[in-house]
């Protein structure tokens, strides 16, 4: 099987500008392709995953990556996706960024001489007069042909700032720029970036009469059509400081049953042939399933030490024994202690176990926490210091545990 064959077996691409030279070009290792990655926070998330794991398997199949990293570009904000303008972030903010972010593609993308290479398109973007861009790129884009793309469509009736506006062209050039550099010749991305994706393509062919090529990947959605990657409100993040090896093993042990198969396929590096055998599982199987998800995931981002951790752990709180020692805990701030104790909802939002009190009080209410094994239903009920200093255990659901400790 071809490697674009694979791709499309494991429901990777979504759209291409041309197949077949496409075909040709990443069958036989001679992509030069780049993936663009704004500097938005100090860490990646699982939705980069589809990005993180598409660059690995063309670089195995003899092509050469470029992780690009937008320390020009996040100065501006990508609008795609969004209903209103992202926060603004100072340089030292990107910068910071931008380390956090090679530490953590370096475990799924081979950098070196000949091999991956990793850009920041701060180094031209941050350099470009004005005047001269508008000159050498305004007379190729239609300001027409932009409104009607889909990045700007949807923030057209709550307001689209020039800012923003301008996030196409600087894409644009970014490909423009690779192209004459460095020998780049394919762009991937998110099915989002398809018009600003076209974009790059467009001003290659028309500045330099030169053949260009995108493709996207499919965006990892759940059976619902809602993307994947958050929980609880938040981020899954890469940086075990923000999402810890089992929190985030559960968070992919914990899949519906109609999304596992499709996870599988898309995002792990097993045989399609073993994949294929999953097809027909049911019940039990699939919890199976979700097991071999999470571990394969947990392991490509934290090693197999912490995966193998995080499944024993997992796999004792299945079956009723609390795993202690590697629960995710939480350090609660002593600010919260208020005559003596801390109070549940408190202590669960600072947990990030809710994103607000509300939200955990509904919870408690509804009979869906358990504090040391014991069901609690009054939203004000509290935590004393001498618990909390031997630690707390809070079952919210059926399946997640918590340690909060002072």
């Amino acid at each position: 099987m071809t490697i674009y064959d694979e791709l499309k077996a494991r429901g990777l691409i979504a759209q291409v500008t041309d197949e077949e030279k496409i075909k040709e070009v990443i069958n036989n290792g001679k992509a030069t392709f780049y993936i663009g990655f704004d500097c938005t926070a100090d860490s990646l998330t699982a939705g980069h995953f589809m990005a993180l794991t598409l660059m690995k398997r063309l670089q195995m199949a003899g092509n050469k990556p470029i992780a690009l990293i937008g320390g020009g570009t996040t100065m501006i904000g990508d609008p795609s996706g969004r209903t209103d303008m992202r926060k603004m972030l100072t340089k030292e903010d990107i910068d910071h960024n931008a380390e956090c972010f090679k530490r953590q593609m370096e475990r799924f993308i081979e950098f070196g001489e000949g091999k991956a290479m990793m850009l920041n398109n701060a180094d031209w973007l941050l350099n470009l007069n004005y005047i001269e861009l508008l000159r050498e790129v305004g007379p190729c884009f239609s300001v027409n042909n932009m409104l009607r793309a889909e990045c700007y469509k949807q923030r057209m009736e709550k307001g689209l700032s020039f800012l923003e506006f301008n996030y196409m062209i600087m894409q644009s050039y970014d490909f423009y720029h690779l192209f004459q550099n460095y020998g780049c010749n394919m762009e991937f991305g998110g099915d989002d970036q398809w018009s600003n994706m076209l974009g790059g393509t467009e001003l290659i062919r028309r500045k330099l009469g030169k053949d260009a090529y995108a493709m996207t990947i499919t965006l990892l959605t759940d059976s619902q059509g809602k993307k994947m990657g958050k929980t609880a409100g938040n981020a899954v993040w890469l940086d075990p400081n923000k999402t810890s090896p089992f929190e985030f093993y559960q968070y992919w042990r914990n899949v519906g049953d109609a999304d596992v198969l499709k996870c599988i396929r898309m995002l792990t590096f097993l045989p399609l042939e073993q994949i294929d055998e999953m097809d027909h599982w049911e019940g039990e199987q699939l919890n199976k399933a979700k097991e071999i998800l999470a571990y394969e995931l947990t392991s490509m981002v934290h090693g197999a030490e912490e995966a193998e951790k995080a499944q024993s752990a997992a796999r004792q709180l299945f079956s009723g024994v609390a795993d202690h020692e590697n629960m995710p805990t939480t350090q609660l701030d002593a600010a919260l202690v208020k005559d003596g104790k801390v109070g549940l909802l408190a202590a669960m939002v600072g947990a990030k176990l809710c994103g607000s009190n509300r939200e955990a009080r509904q919870l408690v209410q509804q009979g869906g926490v358990l504090v040391d094994g014991e069901k609690v239903t009054d939203p004000t009920f509290g935590l004393t210091v001498e618990q909390l200093q031997n630690g707390v255990v809070i079952k919210k659901g059926k399946k997640t545990y918590h340690k909060v400790m002072l």
